[in-house]
């Protein structure tokens, strides 16, 4: 694999010296470095738009800032890259925020399907594996496997990958009788194309390279960047009380978030970390959770409600002595998840409620009681922040859906732009819909670029 990319220290030998202020502003330098198509960011869905878009005689380059290509793909679930989800796409339009994400995603996961994807590894010699929940790995458990077939078909198909390339700016060449190229000035030179894909991914896990550049660039090119911020990331509590109670986790728990007044209602696994939340139910809350919010746990089932006020009222009629700790330590009748150390959290809520353990239970007041069935049905939690860039997984908002093409990813202000990947302003559940969103959208700005050059160059 060791001419797959190029580690580009220098360009001094293949760039000719051009005064940088010359050639973006008045054209009169005439840069030699031409492609068909550049493409910034070297992550899943730039180089896979790289391998699907191109055809003989054309030239394509993809721009990487790091060291070497998919720094970011390489961590995915821990290194072991939860590349889709398993089931119908359909069901995939669910698990992209507002109904506007699924709505503009579809025509790209329904023209390239999760199950299309695992083929297109399969062909290439990397089965995949379902877990039991939907999650789909490569069978080796390793994203560098998912990231060498990549830059295998780079290589194979004639993709220049250059790396340490930081793009300093874009602009287009608008001088009167030349075409309307994107010129990208990066820091030994600059690079010409007619056709430009940003795919420069979000600004979360920014250590991979993932630092916000592309809506810098879209920005300057006339697009409008919706509000981003981290996304898929835990939560910092406020005066957190389950510090020492860190990796008690609790499966498909309702979680109710409060800002002024309840605005959203979730169900899904959470886990208890030393300084407030995680688990796939609190990150795919997490892009609608500001500071200052509210979250309401339901240990208990709300459902489950007034069987738990009623078995308590007969507990301490029949069984009166027994502790409040004993008694609640063993709510098997109403059907809860088995959960670990469920005693000491129980301990821990009683202790903040100031009930002691072992008070009887026919000494439970009835303010106590009520008191007891609202924490146990939706204890109170005020969310002091969101962990930032450096955990979130991906980033929320991003370049404005109606701005781009969602049947193309073409701009539908800059002729010859395409935007794919997390630039956009879509961001998905854990599972891999992001991953499946990166590949799906590359690929379809693949398929139109791809047409067009089909058009204009018929054989």
């Amino acid at each position: 694999m060791a001419n797959v990319y190029r580690k580009t220290a220098s360009m001094q030998d293949r760039i000719p010296k051009v005064d940088k202020r010359d050639e973006l502003s008045s054209g009169k330098e005439e840069c030699q470095c031409h492609y068909d198509l550049i493409i910034v960011g070297a992550g899943p869905s730039g180089l896979f738009c790289g391998i699907n878009a191109m055809l003989t005689g054309k030239k394509i380059l993809i721009l990487e800032k790091k060291n070497s290509p998919g720094h970011k793909l390489l961590i995915s679930g821990s290194g072991q890259c939860n590349i889709t989800h398993d089931g119908d796409i359909l069901d995939f339009l669910d698990h992209y925020g507002d109904p506007g994400q699924g709505r503009f995603l579809r025509p790209a996961l329904l023209g390239f399907t999760n199950n299309d994807l695992i083929s297109f590894y399969k062909l290439n010699g990397l089965e995949m594996v379902r877990e039991k929940g939907g999650k789909v790995f490569p069978k080796t458990r390793r994203a560098r496997d998912v990231l060498d077939i990549l830059l295998e078909q780079c290589r194979e198909k004639g993709v220049v990958v250059e790396c340490n390339q930081t793009v300093m700016s874009i602009t287009r060449n608008e001088v009167a009788g030349k075409e309307n190229d994107f010129l990208v000035s990066c820091k030994d030179g600059i690079y010409r194309s007619s056709l430009l894909a940003i795919a420069t991914g979000g600004r979360s896990y920014p250590a991979t390279g993932s630092s916000g550049d592309g809506y810098r660039f879209a920005e300057i090119l006339g697009h409008h960047i919706s509000e981003i911020g981290p996304a898929l990331t835990p939560l910092l509590i406020k005066d957190y009380p389950f510090s020492d109670l860190a990796g008690l986790s609790f499966p498909d728990m309702r979680i109710s978030l409060y800002r002024h007044a309840k605005i959203r209602e979730h169900r899904g696994d959470i886990l208890f970390t030393h300084e407030g939340l995680s688990g796939p139910g609190i990150l795919d809350s997490s892009r609608y959770i500001q500071a200052g919010d509210i979250l309401k746990l339901s240990f208990v089932p709300d459902d489950k409600r007034k069987a738990l006020e009623k078995w308590l009222v007969n507990k301490a009629r029949w069984d009166g002595a027994m502790s409040l700790l004993s008694v609640l330590a063993d709510l098997s009748h109403l059907e809860l998840p088995v959960v670990p150390l469920y005693p000491r959290l129980i301990k821990r809520i009683l202790e903040i409620l100031g009930m002691p353990s072992d008070l009887q239970i026919a000494q439970l007041t009835r303010e106590n009681r009520s008191t007891l069935v609202d924490n146990l049905t939706g204890f109170p939690l005020v969310v002091s922040d969101l962990c930032g860039y450096n955990t979130a997984m991906v980033t929320r908002g991003g370049v404005e859906r109606k701005e781009v093409d969602p049947k193309t990813m073409q701009s539908r202000l800059v002729k010859g732009l395409y935007l794919v990947g997390e630039v956009l302003d879509v961001d998905g559940d854990t599972g891999g819909y992001n991953l499946q969103a990166a590949f799906s959208t590359g690929m379809l700005a693949a398929r139109s670029i791809k047409k067009n050059w089909t058009k204009s160059d018929p054989l």
